[in-house]
């Protein structure tokens, strides 16, 4: 069986095409520029990469050339559209409906419409995507795959915002959570590594990248997780704040006179470690600028390491406990420096870092040393595996 991935950006199009029996990946790429004249296409096949410039309107042509560049005799590793079983898509928001991955009908679609509000810049893309596939490939099963709904589990009383009750029951404003797929898949592949049932095991899966979040993960369900009602909840990440006290908000609206459109903006694009360092969003040019003594950029990192390692003292707390604390996305895969400073905060907990081990970098790897009260592991994520996963079990 063969499943192809989709996760539909705005302007973007990434995809894998995976074969199930063994969870190869055949194929994979991203089609950059949608809907621009100088829109391409990076196809990567059999380790060598591929780039086409081709100038495509919207997703339903960008999906349709991946397929030929899929089905090409030079390009390719299938030589018809029957071989794809059917079609995961990775889908931000799935709000209080979807608790799991779920066949798309024209029912489903229209619960993924009436999300967009609560995620603007996700879920029309996802539509667009949805939407292209069901029209190029109408005989095939689409399936959807929410970032939301490995968090429909956290208890009511921790989802809940303490602002007036009928803001939720009208406008459905509570903590709904993201990067459920990546969560989801990095508990259950340290459990594996470490040969015990994912029920037997208390896990905190920090996810650090360009977006960042923290989850509690009690006997492979989450009860807790840093992201909010929306992406920018949480610790501080590339460009965004995190957490605030929320008058922070409005005082600099007053003072700078500042739309909610233009609040939105510095809060997303401007803030974060770029906002502290005023470096840059990388982590790498904050952490060279920090290495030769720039005092925004260590402060930048300081900040970032202490949000991350008290927001897991804080789910320690949730879950009574923890057993494993696992690193995942690109600054938890690649960034030695951070993990030690984040866990140089988390030895008052028996928290000890094998300093050798941690300088292993995008590897699975057990970084804590024999004698710490908790492990850590490095585990990379793998979010198009999960879609796939979960797309073959439905079909």
């Amino acid at each position: 069986m063969k499943v192809l991935v989709l996760n539909s950006g705005s302007s973007s199009l990434k995809y894998q095409l995976i074969d199930m029996e063994n969870e190869e990946v055949l194929a994979k790429g991203n089609f950059e520029r949608i809907g621009q004249m100088n829109s391409f296409l990076t196809h990567k096949v059999n380790g060598v990469k591929h780039k086409f410039e081709r100038a495509v309107k919207n997703h339903k042509k960008a999906i349709s050339f991946v397929l030929s560049r899929l089905l090409s005799e030079e390009y390719g590793v299938i030589k018809s559209l029957d071989e794809i079983a059917g079609i995961g898509h990775r889908v931000v928001h799935g709000g209080e409906k979807f608790t799991k991955s779920t066949i798309i009908t024209e029912e489903v679609l229209n619960e993924i419409r009436r999300c967009t509000e609560l995620a603007p810049l996700h879920n029309p893309a996802a539509i667009l995507g949805i939407e292209a596939c069901m029209n190029l490939m109408p005989e095939k099963v689409n399936v959807a795959v929410f970032d939301t709904a490995f968090h429909q589990t956290i208890p009511k009383e921790r989802y809940i915002y303490p602002i007036p009750y009928r803001y939720y029951e009208n406008y459905k404003i509570r903590k709904y959570g993201f990067h459920g797929i990546s969560h989801g898949f990095v508990a259950n592949r340290v459990a594996e590594i470490v040969n015990k049932p994912i029920e037997e095991l208390k896990i905190i899966n920090c996810h650090l990248g360009q977006g960042a979040s923290i989850c509690a993960i009690e006997y492979g369900k989450s009860v807790d997780t840093s992201m909010g009602f929306t992406p920018l909840g949480g610790i501080s990440m590339g460009t965004r704040s995190g957490d605030l006290d929320p008058s922070i908000v409005t005082y600099i609206m007053k003072k700078k006179k500042f739309t909610p459109d233009k609040m939105d903006l510095l809060l997303n694009k401007k803030s974060g470690v770029f906002g502290i360092s005023e470096v840059s969003v990388d982590f790498r040019d904050i952490e060279a600028e920090a290495a030769v003594g720039n005092k925004k950029a260590i402060l930048a990192l300081d900040n970032f390491a202490y949000l991350v390692a008290q927001y897991i003292a804080k789910y320690m707390v949730a879950m009574n406990g923890v057993d494993i604390i696992t690193f995942t996305a690109g600054v938890g895969e690649k960034g030695p420096e951070s993990r030690e400073l984040i866990c140089s905060y988390l030895e008052c907990f028996g928290v000890k870092l094998d300093l050798e081990k941690n300088k292993i970098r995008n590897e699975e790897v057990k970084i804590s040393r024999p004698d710490s009260l908790v492990e850590v592991h490095v585990v990379p994520t793998n979010e198009e595996l999960l879609i796939a996963r979960d797309t073959a079990k439905l079909i």
